[in-house]
């Protein structure tokens, strides 16, 4: 079984930035996919960023250049740095961890609200 809790969330400025951690616990393997998603009232839950445990990473169009996901492999932890966060980037942030394509483990979630 794999447990994931995020953290960081918050109300911050437009422009403003913000660090979002997930701690994985569990059966956690090497070959896990671990990512990001967010879902804004409303409307579907969209992936935002993905890492393997090798480093490479994927970003959705919409945060490229302003977000960067990492990961700590030996710590279980991983991380989405986001700046020139916009109102549109509000929403609730889940960290997830998807293993050999199918199954799907997924955070509670922490809310990101961007407004002046």
């Amino acid at each position: 079984q794999v447990q994931l809790v995020e953290s960081g969330g918050g109300l911050v400025q437009p422009g403003g930035s913000l660090r979002l951690s997930c701690a994985a616990s569990g059966n956690i393997l090497s070959n896990d996919l671990m990512g990001w998603y967010r879902q804004a009232p409303g409307l579907e839950r969209e992936l935002v960023a993905t890492i393997i445990s090798g480093g490479n990473t994927n970003y959705a169009d919409s945060v490229k250049g302003r977000f960067t996901i990492s990961r700590d492999n030996v710590k279980n932890m991983v991380y989405l740095q986001m700046t020139g966060l916009k109102p549109e980037d509000t929403a609730i942030y889940y960290c997830n961890l998807n293993r050999w394509k199918s199954v799907n483990y997924w955070g509670q979630g922490t809310q990101v609200t961007v407004s002046s």
